[in-house]
């Protein structure tokens, strides 16, 4: 099989496709990612996915290049390409063009494509199919078409690849049934066959656009908390126990903010599609709005506690523990750190930064700060040390042995330190302040 775009999402799906034996062709465009990859390296922060790709080229199992003539031996091609958004909403489909029909001139009769990049409802039907026709084939009489959305997370990724229910929509019978019987083949999951593409297309949106809102739902219910001095994580650990439906009431977790990414434009996605087909939609708009405004939120929680401590916040230092956006990655799309320290320097605060999974040149572009080496550097003197995500390596921090200042806050962004935690903190001299805690 071949996979065209081999970045974080077809990388993966490379990765694991070679694994469980099959003959992968990876295919980009960037011929720097290409000689990476051949190499040895691998630029995508995930457990186990660098040596995953390289036993698979060292098998002869996974081969990559940026000629797409190489798909013409594959029977099945999975496009993996990125698919962003403008500023309105809209997708821009340059890459996914590009690739359409790059493959439609190099398609051969007999062949399935399966569609995996993020887009608007009628995608693979109004813009895929025809690009890919371009060639001269006949979609359903020449060859296969099927939408087939990522599902998986960042940080989970392999394990949920190999587990994770397939969903597939075919632009006919033929082409969901064999898209179908290939994920159960290649992967050995459950699918779930949909009527039609853009049934397929809707669900990952579906997904992100709830996983968006519901944040944004605990984000306000944290605010909400916080002015009664309640524990938000007690509120939703009870309001999680009331059944409902299938499953039970399930309130994910406040944070500094969302990021990566998908949730930060699918919501969009979904918004601008509806306003083209005369529907205004409300909740993409709110849930973007509110986890937009948590890095600024984040900010003035330091602030304000740094001014109840009696300290002017443009004469304090701020250790920032984890520049990417969730915890046990080191991907910056998106991240909600860069909002937090942006509202810090504007209030005067001196900044330092230490995240060991993050490209330190990445950090200091997007930041303007060069990364501390370590935790010890990076929290001298610190009048609050903030931790935006919580690696593994912070998970076993001694913050009793931290070279910090006298008095010192611990703001906890993404930790959710468990109140046993919080007591040995406060033990230690420290202040405690959390979303919504």
């Amino acid at each position: 099989m071949a996979v065209i775009g081999l970045g974080y999402v077809g990388s993966c799906y490379a990765a694991v496709l070679a694994e469980r034996g099959w003959h992968v062709t990876g295919v980009d465009t960037n011929a720097r990612l290409i000689e990476e990859l051949t190499e040895g390296h691998c630029r995508y922060q995930e457990d186990g996915l660098a040596p995953l790709l390289q036993a698979g080229i060292l098998a002869g199992r996974l081969r990559v290049t940026s000629d797409y003539s190489a798909i013409q031996a594959a029977d099945v091609v999975l496009l993996a390409v990125g698919t962003p958004v403008s500023t309105d909403g809209s997708l821009l489909a340059d890459q996914l063009t590009e690739a359409c029909g790059e493959v439609g001139r190099h398609l051969r009769a007999g062949q399935l494509v399966l569609v995996k990049s993020t887009v608007p409802p009628g995608t693979t039907r109004d813009l895929v199919r025809p690009l890919l026709e371009g060639g001269g084939l006949t979609c359903g009489a020449d060859f296969g078409l099927a939408f087939t959305p990522e599902r998986f997370a960042e940080g989970t990724a392999l394990r949920e690849l190999r587990s994770l229910p397939i969903v597939v929509g075919g632009i006919d019978q033929d082409s969901t049934r064999k898209a179908a019987a290939f994920w159960r083949d290649a992967l050995g999951v459950d699918v779930m066959t949909l009527d039609s593409p853009e049934a397929a297309e809707i669900v990952k949106l579906a997904d992100n656009w709830w996983i968006d809102v519901n944040i944004a739902l605990a984000n306000e219910l944290a605010k909400f908390c916080a002015v009664f001095s309640v524990d938000v994580l007690d509120v939703i650990a009870a309001a999680n126990s009331v059944p409902k439906g299938k499953s039970t009431v399930n309130i994910l977790l406040p944070s500094v903010g969302v990021g990566g990414s998908c949730l930060v434009k699918d919501p969009w996605m979904v918004w601008d599609t509806a306003r083209r087909r005369g529907l205004e939609l409300l909740t993409p708009v709110v849930g973007r709005e509110v986890n937009l405004g948590m890095p600024e939120h984040t900010a003035q929680l330091i602030i304000d506690a740094l001014v109840r401590q009696g300290k002017d916040p443009a004469r304090c230092t701020v250790a920032v523990l984890g520049a990417a956006f969730k915890n046990n990655t080191g991907d910056l799309r998106a991240t909600p750190v860069e909002g937090v320290i942006t509202a810090l320097e504007k209030a005067g605060a001196t900044v330092r930064l230490h995240d060991p999974l993050v490209d330190p040149f990445q950090a200091e572009t997007l930041f303007g700060i060069t990364p501390a080496e370590t935790v010890e550097e990076a929290v001298q003197d610190a009048d609050c040390v903030a931790v935006m995500a919580l690696h593994e390596e912070f998970a076993t921090i001694d913050f009793a042995e931290l070279p910090v200042a006298e008095t010192c806050l611990v703001l906890d962004g993404r930790a959710y330190y468990s109140k046993e935690k919080i007591a040995e903190l406060r033990g230690q001299g420290y202040a405690y302040l959390g979303v919504g805690r």
